[in-house]
């Protein structure tokens, strides 16, 4: 089974064309470090809670969209192996890039595919 991280960003609206210019950037090097596919997701119907949502999860602000991204590997190990090789390429190390939303409040987990139908 595959092994997916995920990601769940608030983006100021502004931002969307530099969000998607980022992803159009770092997608093609998880690619080509093994990953299988790679999805960003802008929001359209992302209601908010009163108890949990993803807008308060990230603390989302007036003028902002929630972002739900997800990066498929085909296995855990070779995950591990494609995200280290990743973090060491220089597009993850170019110390002039601007990030298009506050990554403090992003959330991000790495999750073992149980159920593919």
């Amino acid at each position: 089974m595959t092994y997916i991280d995920g990601f769940v960003a608030a983006v100021p609206i502004e931002n969307k064309d530099a969000y998607l210019e980022h992803a159009r950037v770092t997608g093609p090097v998880f690619k080509k470090y093994g990953a299988l596919r790679i999805m960003d997701n802008w929001g359209d119907e992302v209601p908010d809670g009163e108890v949990t949502s993803f807008p308060l999860a990230v603390k989302a602000k007036p003028g902002e969209v929630i972002v739900f991204s997800w990066i498929e590997w085909p296995s855990k190990e070779a995950r591990d192996k494609g995200m280290e090789q990743c973090m060491a390429d220089p597009v993850f190390n170019d110390e002039d890039a601007t990030m298009p939303f506050d990554g403090k409040r992003m959330l991000i987990g790495s999750f073992e595919t149980i159920c593919e139908i």
